[in-house]
């Protein structure tokens, strides 16, 4: 693959942002089709060109995490700074929410101090319940329901790599979680082609299967799920994995590896997709289960590019809700 360039300062010549009809990101499916195309070109843009705008100046942005994060926290701080605004970071033996504090208070209070909270959390609940109370957009950084940053990023890699999304097919093998959720959601709006393969007890609900297949509909994409992931990823432009337990599942690890056998995305698998197709993992991963070791630096591998975009999604994202 291609060597791309280092993540930009965001220093140079103005360019337009983009307008969404949303207060809070707590799903794709806030924002319309036009929407996501338009956060996903703007983070193309914010990439490889500069911008002397601040847009973030004076502002501040809290980050309420109670997980840990390497790329959330990273991509968020930076994002924020390349921006002209300021981040504070709150962890979990910080603040206590919904323990020591009331989800409300919290939210209220935040409120008065910052100007937008990026919330990482186990329970959608809470989420939801922080940006009912917080006067400020919140921003869902990771939830037992979605992931809908990680889904800008990889919207914005796809778009990177091959442009035309709606002749796309994105083939996902594994868990039915909040990635492959998120992940749903975004590629039907984009009118792609979206196949999920999970074994038996991991796929994605009915629910959210039915509502991928309306968005799909309305934007010419469609979703189809399967349980063979050779099958899966034939002919495929994209094939993408994630964990099989997640944080949180480590009690359950040793049930899912027997369950996931033979949904390791490795070179066989790789074979049975598109000659140019690229390889997408959102991180971390676990080796020797859902990748080989060393399967990140496959020649179609294109894992650290969408890291990388985390930063310039999440810097489209912040401009939009609070530029």
């Amino acid at each position: 693959m291609r060597a791309l360039p280092k993540a930009s300062c965001y220093t140079g010549v103005a360019m337009a942002k983009v307008t969404i009809n949303t207060k809070h990101f707590l799903s794709v499916t806030d924002l319309a089709p036009s929407e996501i195309k338009g956060l996903i070109e703007r983070a193309r843009d914010m990439k490889t060109e500069a911008n002397t705008a601040k847009p973030l100046q004076g502002k501040t942005v809290a980050l309420l995490f109670e997980k840990p994060s390497l790329r959330t926290r990273v991509s968020f701080e930076v994002a924020t700074a390349n921006l002209g605004g300021n981040c504070i970071y709150l962890s979990p033996q910080e603040v206590g929410i919904g323990g020591r504090e009331a989800v409300s208070d919290v939210a209220q209070a935040l409120s008065r101090y910052v100007d937008c909270i990026v919330y990482r959390c186990f329970e959608h609940e809470k989420l939801v319940e922080l940006a009912k109370y917080a006067s400020v957009p919140v921003i869902n950084a990771l939830s037992e329901d979605e992931h809908p940053c990680q889904t800008l990023a990889d919207l914005a890699t796809m778009f990177e790599k091959r442009e035309d999304l709606r002749t796309t097919t994105l083939a996902y093998i594994g868990d039915g979680n909040n990635v492959a959720r998120s992940l749903a959601y975004g590629a039907a709006s984009m009118g792609m082609t979206f196949r999920i393969a999970s074994p038996p007890g991991y796929e994605l609900s009915t629910e959210v299967l039915k509502k991928a297949a309306q968005i799909a509909a309305a934007n010419g994409g469609q979703i189809e799920f399967l349980r063979d992931p050779f099958t899966a990823v034939e002919n495929a432009h994209i094939v993408y994995t994630d964990v099989w337990a997640s944080m949180g599942q480590e009690d359950q690890a040793g049930k899912r590896q027997e369950a996931f056998k033979g949904y390791q995305v490795n070179p066989e698998l790789m074979e049975e997709a598109s000659p140019d197709a690229i390889f997408m993992h959102d991180l971390p991963a676990h080796y020797g289960e859902e990748v080989p070791e060393g399967f990140l630096d496959h020649p179609q591998s294109v894992v650290f590019d969408q890291a990388e975009n985390r930063l310039h999604a999440q810097q489209a994202l912040l401009e939009a809700l609070i530029g």
